[in-house]
C-alpha cells in the first residue's frame, strides 16, 4: 500500500514512526485539551481537564502490530492524524486529532474518508467504528453527516484513571457510534 501518496493537493498520509511522537503528542492536546483547543471546535475542554494522551500511549499505538497511526502532513508539519486498529471484521477508528488551526475547512472530512478507504484496502473490513464521548452532540453530528450511526451502545468513562483526563462532570460515558463501508 502507497501511503505516503498525497490523497489531496498539498497534504501527505503516512503512518507515524516512534520518531513522530512528540509532534503527535503535542497536536493531540492541542486539538482537545486547554485553552489552545478553544481556537478549533472539537475542543473538550469545558468537560475534561488535564491530558488527552500521553508519549507511551501513543507509541504503543505506533509500535503494535494491530495498529496504525496515520498521520497527515502540509508543508514538513503534521496537521492531522487517526488511529486505525484492525479488529477482525471491522475497523477501529481513533485518536483522530486536526489541528486547531486547520479546522472548520474541511480537512477532517478528507482525513477520515481517507483512513476508510485504507482500512479497506488494508483489512477488506467492511465496517468502521470508533467512540465518542456521549455528551459531544455537536462532534456526534458530524460523523452521522459522514455516514456513522449511534449505535446506543455505552461504555463507561474511566473515571480515576487520569491517563484520560480530569472529569469535569458526572455524566461522561462512550457511545459507540458504527459506519458500514462500501
Amino acid at each position: 500500500m502507497d501511503s505516503a501518496a498525497p490523497a489531496s493537493p498539498g497534504l501527505t498520509f503516512r503512518d507515524a514512526t516512534a520518531a513522530d511522537v512528540d509532534a503527535l503528542v503535542a497536536l493531540v492536546e492541542s486539538a482537545y485539551r486547554g485553552d489552545a483547543s478553544r481556537a478549533g471546535w472539537t475542543t473538550e475542554a469545558d468537560i475534561l481537564e488535564g491530558q488527552r494522551t500521553d508519549p507511551e500511549g501513543v507509541l504503543e499505538v505506533v509500535e503494535s502490530p494491530d495498529s496504525r497511526l496515520l498521520t497527515v502532513g502540509r508543508e514538513g508539519r503534521i496537521v492531522a492524524c487517526c488511529q486505525l486498529e484492525h479488529r477482525g471484521d471491522h475497523a477501529y477508528f481513533g485518536m483522530f486529532a486536526v489541528s486547531p488551526l486547520e479546522q472548520g475547512a474541511g480537512l477532517g472530512k478528507v482525513v477520515m474518508a481517507e483512513a476508510e478507504r485504507q482500512a479497506r484496502a488494508s483489512w477488506g473490513v467492511t465496517e468502521m467504528h470508533m467512540t465518542v464521548i456521549s455528551v459531544r452532540e455537536d462532534l456526534i453530528a458530524w460523523y452521522e453527516r459522514r455516514g456513522y450511526r449511534r449505535t446506543g451502545r455505552m461504555t463507561p468513562f474511566p473515571y480515576g484513571d487520569e491517563r484520560f483526563g480530569i472529569p469535569q462532570r458526572p455524566d461522561l460515558q462512550f457511545e459507540l457510534l458504527v459506519k458500514v463501508l462500501g
